[in-house]
């Protein structure tokens, strides 16, 4: 049988959990930013945070659920600094690009507006719909969220609702 060393350490064990965690929170970050190089940098960030909240990640049982909704709100955070600056970053695609330059312009177009609307919407609604969106399942967002997994139905409808009703506040002359 092989040799697998277990979490003798602290840093054995963060190491572990970056592992499991960094992909997702990045897939989170990324649903939220749509630059894969700043929702990157948002899951490092988050990663930082968590070793230094959970020093042994492992024995915390939250932290997992602590580090996505921290990816939640850090990547909404980033995307209402980029609205505030001004500053527009060219979106790289993480999966696959549109058919051709008409795709293109309406993709960026309708990311822009749901990334815009969500920046708008208070914290709460934002991470239930962010994490839920990037495919996080009712029991995880509960648990990320902190709340009854029968809860998150009514979180998500009113938070759709209240992203419908921005959206159409935006298009509005």
């Amino acid at each position: 049988m092989p040799y697998r060393p277990g979490p003798t350490s602290a840093a054995g064990s963060f190491e572990q959990f970056f592992r499991a965690q960094y992909p997702v929170l990045v897939r989170i970050a990324y649903g939220v930013v749509r630059d894969v190089h700043l929702a990157e940098d948002v899951a490092q960030e988050v990663l930082i945070a968590v070793q230094r909240r959970f020093p042994e990640p492992h024995l915390a049982e939250h932290a997992a659920a602590w580090a996505r909704i921290a990816a939640t709100h850090q990547a909404l955070n980033a995307v209402r600094s980029r609205e505030r600056s001004g500053e527009r970053h060219k979106r790289q695609p993480l999966d696959r690009s549109p058919a051709g330059p008409e795709d293109l312009a309406i993709d960026r177009d309708e990311g822009s507006s749901v990334r815009t609307a969500l920046s708008h919407l208070p914290r709460h609604s934002a991470a239930v719909l962010v994490l839920r969106h990037s495919g996080l399942s009712y029991a995880e967002v509960a648990d990320a969220m902190g709340v009854k997994v029968g809860q998150v139905g009514t979180m998500l409808r009113r938070a759709e609702a209240a992203l419908r009703k921005e959206l159409e506040r935006a298009t509005r002359p």
